[in-house]
């Protein structure tokens, strides 16, 4: 082997931590990796409305459990499901479970008589791509379902 100078030494100990370190992260992202989803996880209306209870009580950890028992999601996608029912985002209905054909405009409707018109506007931008003008005219445009049978 060639007598390597200090700087040559330094140079060889960066390429190697270097090395090391791609490595590393490699294994990390392939550790945190998952098969290829279809979408966001589906839950089932009922399911969606205990844990919309559950967070308005400020039961967040009930809630998260909850979604985790009744779908199999592990921690970190439950929370996000949590934060998204709380916060009236849109969450892809599961059609497989019970019959729930709402539509958008029935979600939302329901939102607004209920009082959380905001989460109404937000649950409309996230399925639709409208600005919030948009969105907030749709929501004030809903009347409510006066042919129910």
């Amino acid at each position: 082997m060639p007598n390597l100078g200090p700087v040559e030494l330094i140079i060889l100990l960066i390429i190697i931590l270097a090395v090391v370190t791609m490595i590393a992260a490699a294994a990390g992202r392939r550790n945190r990796s998952r098969a290829p989803s279809a979408g966001p996880p589906r839950i089932p209306g009922d399911l969606q409305e205990r844990a919309r209870l559950l967070m308005e009580q400020k039961k967040v950890i009930s809630a998260v459990k909850l979604i985790r028992e009744e779908t199999g999601l592990d921690l970190k996608d439950a929370k996000f499901v949590a934060d998204a029912i709380a916060a009236g985002r849109a969450v892809p209905i599961d059609t497989a479970g019970p019959a729930d054909s709402s539509t958008l405009a029935d979600r939302a409707r329901a939102l607004k008589i209920s009082g959380r018109e905001e989460q109404a506007i937000f649950l409309v931008r996230g399925e639709t791509g409208m600005n919030h003008p948009e969105a907030f005219a749709f929501v004030q445009s809903l009347q409510p379902e006066t042919d129910a049978l």
